[in-house]
């Protein structure tokens, strides 16, 4: 049986308006459906974006991408192509992309508080051209998202600047929390697992398979 935990939810946009009220006129105008030069700027300087999906279940990902600046490609105003690299195989994002292919994308640059958001809809493309024009050291993506872009925007600073992510202020000693070891064998159950032995095994994989 499930208990009800909450008695003021809100079910409605007309009670969000109520709340938040209408955006700005500058707020709905700065919505663009093409790369144009600062955009393009901010994608070129990128390292890391985070990539959102869902499939028609309404099950939700959202998948951290990175590499180095510029590994996101625009191959013109509206589409732009992020080389899938080599990860745990588990292909949730790729999986909901074939179900369901829009898509949501935010742009993060260490050191710019400010974010480019990117809403599209993707195609899964393994044409050997582009798959060679990704390449690093040798080595060829498995595919090529290629997001033809709908909407695109600039979201402003106020949740770098809360958080301070770019700061030294919040930064921890990496041993204040459990290893990605012990994370993990205590998540999947492995209980005679070895957690030093598992931690070099996810070093040297780290080290070995970026691309």
């Amino acid at each position: 049986m499930t208990i009800e935990r909450f008695t003021n939810v809100i079910t409605e946009e007309t009670e969000l308006r109520e709340i938040f009220g209408e955006p700005s006129e500058r707020a709905v105008n700065k919505q663009i459906d093409r790369l144009d030069v600062h955009c393009r700027a901010i994608v070129e300087k990128c390292p890391f974006i985070l990539l959102g999906t869902s499939n028609t279940e309404g099950q939700c990902d959202v998948s951290p991408k990175g590499d180095y600046p510029g590994f996101v490609r625009v191959l013109d105003d509206r589409t732009i192509a992020i080389p899938d690299l080599p990860g745990n195989n588990r292909l949730d994002t790729l999986r909901n992309m074939i179900k369901n292919p829009q898509v949501g994308l935010i742009f993060m640059i260490p050191g710019m508080n400010e974010t480019l958001r990117i809403n599209g809809k993707v195609q899964l493309v393994r044409d050997p051209s582009l798959l060679e024009s990704m390449s690093f050291q040798g080595k060829l993506p498995k595919l090529a998202i290629v997001v033809n872009v709908q909407e695109i925007f600039t979201h402003c600073p106020k949740a770098f600047l809360r958080s301070k992510l770019w700061s030294d202020e919040y930064r921890i000693e990496r041993s204040e929390l459990p290893s990605f070891a012990e994370i993990l064998k205590d998540h999947s159950g492995f209980v005679d697992c070895d957690v030093e032995e598992l931690q070099k095994e996810l070093d040297h994989r780290h080290a070995t398979t970026l691309h």
